[in-house]
């Protein structure tokens, strides 16, 4: 019996699956291999996979925003649980092309749900964002805010799944858990990710774009304490039992915020980012753009509270090793 992942060539995706496969745990990983950035990453994350797990890993290429096609590849599958962590992600690119996010994150979700559901599972753990709290100008954010008002369509299509996985809780007593992620950062990250950008083009001698003019603050989360959370709600699935989980919900359904506990200034992320690169950075202020927020700050009291989570990676230690895996892995 095996945990299926989606977007298993992603980044969070391909090192929760090596987490779970590393433990003996055999895995399902799906993913449609798009081409929204580099597509070779992509294929180096699977190969590690592939490589290091040959009896335990199975990969099968799928976009699962095709219903009739993942409900086929699956049909001889048995899976105990699902992690769900395909998307369309990036807040900038959802205004360019909102259809994408609407097929994989809307169509897609639903998809998901009903394998969960038809297939009866123990527990599907998804992916949230910390964007589904907009504006909110009250810090840290916490699960129970009001987060009705998201200011990027990507932030409204998580705050959407949200939503519909609640009534799949409620309708068919599925137990869920939703992670908000808070800036996901680490070896085998996104080329689309502030850190990528700043030190592809400090290690270029170019300019780096800062927005806002430097005025922001991240919540930056280390991957290996992501995968850590990921991990222990998959193995805690909500009870069934009436009372108030985290979120709100009475049904078998949770909402976490996953970060670092810790507002981050950008300003330092660049100094850090400097001094593991050995180059001082050029920097091009420019002003906050379309979608964004000036600072996030995660309130992890109900994860911590509820599974003893804490991470345990600071900035100061996880942003060399990011650069270290930069380089290593352009063969710099």
């Amino acid at each position: 019996m095996s945990v299926l992942v989606t977007g298993v060539a992603g980044f969070i995706g391909s090192h929760v699956a090596h987490r779970l496969l590393a433990r003996g745990t055999p895995v399902i990983g799906i993913d449609d291999l798009n081409d929204y950035y580099d597509v070779t990453l992509k294929e180096a994350r699977l190969a590690r996979l592939q490589e290091t797990y040959p009896d335990l890993f199975r990969f099968i290429r799928l976009d699962f925003a095709d219903d009739a096609r993942i409900d086929a590849a699956l049909a001889d599958v048995d899976i105990t649980a699902v992690v769900h962590l395909g998307a369309q992600a990036g807040v900038r690119y959802s205004i360019e092309n909102p259809r994408a996010y609407v097929r994989a994150n809307l169509a897609g979700h639903v998809n998901l749900l009903e394998v969960a559901r038809h297939r009866g599972v123990a527990h599907m753990v998804y992916a949230s964002s910390s964007s589904v709290y907009g504006g909110n100008t009250q810090l840290p954010f916490r699960v129970e805010d009001r987060v009705d008002h998201p200011i990027s369509l990507y932030a409204a299509t998580k705050k959407a799944d949200e939503l519909m996985s609640e009534t799949y809780a409620h309708l068919y007593r599925l137990p869920l858990t939703g992670l908000r992620f808070f800036t996901v950062y680490g070896p085998w990250g996104r080329p689309d990710m502030a850190m990528w950008l700043f030190t592809k083009a400090i290690l270029e001698g170019r300019p780096i774009n800062v927005f806002n003019h430097g005025n922001m603050r991240r919540d930056f989360t280390y991957i290996d304490d992501i995968v850590t959370g990921i991990v222990a709600c998959l193995d805690n699935p909500p009870p069934d039992d009436g009372e108030i989980k985290a979120g709100g919900s009475r049904g078998p359904h949770r909402l976490y915020n996953i970060g670092n506990n810790r507002s981050e200034e950008l300003g330092r992320m660049i100094e850090l980012i400097e001094e593991a690169c050995g180059v001082k950075a050029e920097r091009n202020m420019l002003p906050m753009q379309a979608g964004d927020v000036p600072e996030t700050y995660a309130d992890i009291s109900a994860i911590a509270s509820d599974l003893g989570f804490q991470p345990t990676t600071s900035i100061n230690v996880g942003i060399p090793r990011f650069v270290e895996w930069y380089r290593t892995y352009h063969g710099l």
